[in-house]
């Protein structure tokens, strides 16, 4: 099982659009999202990057997700860079296979 984070804030494209063309686009991504969520997808968890976090990363949002296999992670940032989400948003990932704490631990030791 893979996990997969999505750090983004938008861009001054997405700034520039009207409200209306934003939730166009937005509308125009659920079913991208829903043939995910069938292919063994799971959506973990999307949020709003508290602006009280400590030591904050400078994104407004994040997405977690987990993947069946890397097959499906790679469709995904296909699907992601087709979309022109790029054009509108400065995003940032990190992804990796679930592993225990302490397997993350000995991985820091051995560095």
């Amino acid at each position: 099982m893979m996990t997969y984070i999505e750090l983004w804030k938008a861009k001054q494209a997405w700034i520039d659009l009207s409200k209306e063309e934003r939730g166009n686009y937005l509308t125009a991504l659920a079913p991208a999202i829903q043939q995910l969520l069938e292919s063994g997808v799971q959506i973990v968890s999307w949020g709003n990057n508290e602006a009280s976090t400590f030591s904050k990363a400078e994104y407004d949002y994040f997405a977690v997700w987990t993947f069946p296999e890397i097959g499906s992670v790679k469709n995904f940032e296909s699907m992601v860079e087709g979309a022109g989400w790029y054009n509108y948003f400065h995003q940032v990932n990190a992804m990796g296979n679930a592993i225990s704490p302490q397997e993350v631990m000995a991985a820091m030791i051995n560095l």
